[in-house]
Formats: structure tokens, C-alpha cells, sequence
């Protein structure tokens, strides 16, 4: 299995907006993708993103084909339009906390 992790900042003032986007839209978009939420982490306190989330896909293959559909895309274009510091990498998953 691999995970795809993501980090960002929401924009200020977007806050409202962003939220509704990810519970209408972001969340049950990359589950209809096949990514199975792994974690989703809102940091109130400290410095680092403040947002950490992941997604599980069954092989790097499946990974591939969701990062390169059109959907996933369009997704991740909607997501911009509310957060900055964007990132995302591949890593095997573990099971655990990841970073």
C-alpha cells in the first residue's frame, strides 16, 4: 500500500469556503477516486502546515493512474483556489504517523 501525503495553509479570510469545499466536494471526491482516508491532521498550535492529510491507494500503480486522472486535477485546481504551501509526495505506508 502507499499514501499519498499532502500538507497546506488555508488562505486567510477563505476559511468558511474552504471547509465546505473539502466536507462537499475535496473528501468524498478522493474516495470516489479509490484513495482511503488515512489520517487528517489540523495544527491550531505551533508552527508546520496546518493541514496534514493522507490518502492510501492499494500499489504505487493505482496511485499513478488516480494522480494523472482528470479528475483528481480538477480536484487539486479547486483545492488551490482556498490554501498555499501546497505539497504532496508518494511514500509507502506504514501504518503509522507520517511526515
Amino acid at each position: 500500500m502507499v499514501k499519498l501525503l499532502m500538507t497546506w495553509d488555508i488562505k486567510k479570510n477563505k476559511e468558511p469556503a474552504y471547509f465546505e469545499f473539502m466536507m462537499k466536494e475535496f473528501a468524498p471526491g478522493i474516495i470516489s477516486l479509490g484513495l482511503q482516508t488515512s489520517e487528517a491532521w489540523y495544527t491550531v498550535y505551533g508552527s508546520g502546515p496546518q493541514i496534514v492529510t493522507g490518502g492510501i491507494a492499494e500499489d504505487l500503480p493505482k496511485m499513478r493512474e488516480i494522480l494523472k486522472s482528470s479528475e483528481w486535477k480538477a480536484l487539486k485546481a479547486q483545492l488551490l483556489n482556498y490554501v498555499t504551501n501546497f505539497h504532496e509526495k508518494v511514500i509507502p505506508a506504514t501504518g503509522r504517523f507520517q511526515l
